[in-house]
């Protein structure tokens, strides 16, 4: 008797092993993306803070550390950004700063307050100046499944839509992440500027899809070869 060529699965397999050496080809392009923001960060970190006028504020200039000087900023106006720091859930209080011999506004990122704090720094105004070491950020969109902005907490760090929260005249397109404190004497206020470990996985993730794809080859075979000999 003479076994039909099992097209069926065939073509299934050959779907199967595209899409997984897809996935295991994209997983190679992330650890290529993630090794090169490594390396940035670590060449920015490693420099001295420059004061905020030399420096320009753009997204090509991320992860730079700058200092400033911000009046007011200890009780100024904030938006609340959702954020685990730890595996602990909490919010990022953002303000917006006027950097003493700057030309534009600014919005910064004064750091991390848990869930299990109610309170809130006090919003009076003043002119009491902040000096502040902080690193520059880029800004992110929403995506489809990012909840929407509800009473002036958001779920992404939107500059422009926290810029416009906020009452901005103009801004940049990128924010400070504050490594100092605004708020020394109040502190539950964290300043939590970068993950001290960014983990870079995409390798293992990139061989595990690999060798899926692998797996699968090898159980195909065996069907394959099974096949002709009871043939």
């Amino acid at each position: 008797m003479r076994t039909r060529f099992p097209i069926g699965l065939t073509i299934a397999t050959a779907i199967s092993l595209a899409i997984l050496c897809g996935l295991g080809g994209w997983q190679l392009k992330r650890l290529a993306w993630k090794t090169e923001l490594l390396a940035s960060i670590a060449s920015a970190q490693a420099e001295p803070p420059r004061p905020i006028a030399l420096v320009p504020l753009t997204p090509a200039y991320r992860f730079r550390r700058v200092t400033l000087d911000c009046p007011g900023l200890a009780s100024a106006p904030f938006v609340e950004l959702y954020a685990i720091k730890d595996g602990e859930a909490g919010h990022r209080l953002v303000s917006l700063c006027s950097p003493v011999g700057a030309r534009t506004q600014i919005m910064v990122d004064r750091g991390f307050v848990a869930d299990t704090v109610s309170a809130r720094p006090a919003v009076t105004p003043s002119t009491a100046l902040v000096h502040l070491t902080g690193v520059l950020r880029e800004g992110e969109k929403p995506g489809t499944f990012t909840p929407p902005t509800v009473r002036d907490l958001f779920y992404v760090r939107d500059i422009d839509q926290m810029a416009l929260a906020l009452g901005a005249r103009r801004h940049p397109d990128v924010m400070i992440l504050a490594e100092t404190s605004s708020n020394p004497a109040w502190k539950p206020l964290v300043p939590t500027p970068l993950p001290p470990d960014i983990p870079n996985r995409h390798l293992e993730y990139a061989l595990t899809w690999f060798g899926l794809a692998g797996a699968l080859a090898a159980v195909y075979a065996a069907l394959l070869r099974r096949g002709l000999k009871a043939a």
